[in-house]
């Protein structure tokens, strides 16, 4: 057991905007997850994420709409600590599929690093939560572009802070996608405001293995829930928007792929669906990464199995783990490991605090 973050560092390449010399190593400072008694396995650990209710968490955030260079709008929710100034650290944290800022893990998160004095800004994708109507074109795991331009607006908003990225699912997809552009060989002169830092829960990797693996077994309960949601939430958006570029569906998508097919990879600007989950596919870009980045990959996550990291090739840059349980941003914990049973939330702030430390030594 190391008793504090272990620095990994290398020779300094201060050309590369995107550089950080010292990489935190915190394996060995998470305490083992230990599933709540009830909500032991992935399908459990999953479905009470969603319905384990939250109290004590009002929404006090301030609303900013940031317009993109296509006309599409998003809206950032800003939850602001009392004392916090500029140079203090900000979040920026980024919703799964048919989540939005009003999704419980936004929320705990969000309330829990306010505490902290960390300022949080909850990003609506397109078309999402306090979005709906603001966007012609629709989000998706490739939408890197989207999150940097709210990186930017942060950076404005907040001048001189470092800027933590939290990425749940496919947001994670698209924070470990934002990264990858930043370090390559192409994209050294992007801005990305003050980010330092980024954390992805259960990114789905591999989409094309994802969406074969929703198709199976159980697994077609998420499958039909998540293309009922996204069918319903296109014909909503249509009516709020008739000028939209896209038809409505004559027949209902039996799954993501037939959804992703008809509709995302199309309207999304990849033509084909085996185009768009090859090009937003995050393992191809885990090798280039050159922030921080912690990746929370339950063993038991039924949507996202480990299996599909086994030969992935990462930087040395990348946090990798995999602990015991959690479900698909699950994560029910036994009593006594933290101040409530939401393990995931706490390792978040852990990483981060550590994360600070590390800066503070170095500098």
């Amino acid at each position: 057991m190391r008793s504090a973050p272990e620095v990994m560092s290398s020779a300094r390449d201060d050309s590369h905007p995107a550089y950080v010399a010292e990489l935190p190593r915190l394996s060995a400072d998470f305490p083992p997850f230990v599933p709540a008694w009830g909500f032991a396995g992935g399908h459990r650990q999953t479905l009470g994420g969603v319905f384990w209710p939250i109290r004590g968490v009002q929404y006090k955030a301030t609303q900013f709409r940031l317009t993109l260079d296509d006309g599409d709008e998003l809206v950032l929710h800003d939850d602001c600590p009392a004392g916090w100034r500029a140079g203090d650290r900000a979040a920026l944290l980024i919703h799964g599929l048919t989540g939005s800022y009003l999704s419980h893990y936004m929320k705990r998160a969000a309330h829990k690093l306010s505490e902290r004095g960390v300022r949080v800004f909850r990003l609506d994708l397109r078309g999402c939560g306090a979005g709906v109507g603001l966007a012609r074109w629709p989000y998706h795991c490739g939408r890197s572009e989207d999150a940097r331009a709210a990186l930017l607006e942060i950076a404005r908003l907040c001048p001189g802070s470092p800027v933590t990225v939290v990425g749940y699912s496919l947001g994670g997809s698209i924070t470990i996608k934002l990264l990858g552009e930043l370090a390559g060989n192409n994209c050294v002169a992007l801005d990305c405001g003050g980010l330092d830092s980024a954390i992805a829960v259960c990114p789905p990797i591999d989409l094309a293995r994802c969406s074969e693996n929703l198709g199976r077994f159980l697994n077609r309960i998420y499958d039909k829930h998540f293309v009922k949601q996204m069918v319903r939430h296109v014909h909503s958006t249509r009516q709020l928007r008739p000028d939209l570029p896209f038809e409505l569906f004559r027949k209902k998508p039996r799954g993501i792929k037939d959804f992703d097919h008809e509709f995302t990879a199309p309207y999304g600007g990849y033509g084909d669906v085996a185009t768009y989950y090859n090009l937003a596919s995050g393992k191809k870009y885990l090798p280039l990464i050159r922030h921080p980045l912690l990746i929370v990959a339950p063993q038991d996550d039924p949507m996202i199995p480990t299996t599909f990291y086994e030969g992935v090739t990462k930087s040395p840059y990348v946090d990798l783990q995999h602990p015991a349980g959690g479900g698909h941003l699950g994560f029910i914990a036994r009593r006594g490991i933290d101040r409530d049973q939401r393990w995931m939330d706490w390792r978040i702030l852990d990483w981060i605090a550590n994360w600070e430390t590390l800066k503070a030594s170095a500098a």
